[in-house]
């Protein structure tokens, strides 16, 4: 038996956030499906986890932080 496999749709996109420069800022989107593997990136350039960039996932809600946000990070 084959099953063709679901898709996985933002159930809750980005949204627009103000964030004060050098301060923390909290990007999330929710899924339609847990766990799902999410990749961010800015522009073409895949962000990887490090003291700036921080990725969280919980079921179905990802989370971006970016520390010491500078104007070029939004």
């Amino acid at each position: 038996l084959c099953v063709p496999a679901v898709p996985v749709l933002f159930k809750q996109a980005l949204e627009n956030t103000d964030v004060e420069e050098g301060k923390s800022v909290s990007l999330r989107c929710e899924l339609t499906k847990a766990d799902a593997t999410v990749v961010w990136k800015k522009g073409e350039a895949t962000l990887q986890a490090s003291a700036k960039y921080e990725m969280k996932q919980k079921g179905t809600v990802a989370e971006l932080v970016i520390h010491n946000a500078e104007p070029e990070d939004v």
